[in-house]
């Protein structure tokens, strides 16, 4: 199976510690890291993705929204960036262990999250990046 991820959560996943929006959001991420812990290939798309789909149903799902059409610019540009290749919906690929250290890297060193600017989560994942990326349920491959 592949795991469908818009551009901004390539990021996100870096630092998720089992916080998120609502339990069936945390439940659903948790899920996700496993697959990805387990090297399961990633698709990025454009739009709502694996880790909206809990959002979907509720009032207003902030996942249309395009203030996150924007996130997903700017992250798809920074990760653009990092790997050497346009990274755009349809884009696929496999996290191992170098190269999930680099996106932390990166990560943690700022240059990956002109995307975050403004983010609710922004001051949890600083703390997350500060303290080594440790807790986080993706765990090193």
């Amino acid at each position: 199976m592949t795991v469908r991820l818009r551009a901004h959560h390539l990021l996100c996943m870096l630092t998720y510690v089992g916080k998120g929006y609502t339990p069936d959001f945390c439940a659903n991420y948790d899920k996700i890291a496993v697959r990805l812990t387990r090297g399961e290939e990633i698709e990025i798309v454009a739009g709502p993705d694996d880790v909206c789909a809990p959002l979907l149903s509720t009032e207003a799902p902030h996942c249309h929204n395009d203030s996150v059409l924007v996130r997903d610019a700017q992250a798809a540009a920074s990760a653009s960036d990092l790997l050497g290749t346009t990274v755009a919906p349809g884009y696929r690929f496999a996290l191992d262990a170098p190269l999930l250290a680099r996106f932390r890297t990166a990560f943690a060193a700022g240059t990956t999250r002109t995307a975050c600017g403004g983010c609710e989560w922004s001051g949890l994942c600083d703390s997350v990046a500060g303290s080594g990326f440790e807790g986080t349920r993706l765990i090193d491959l």
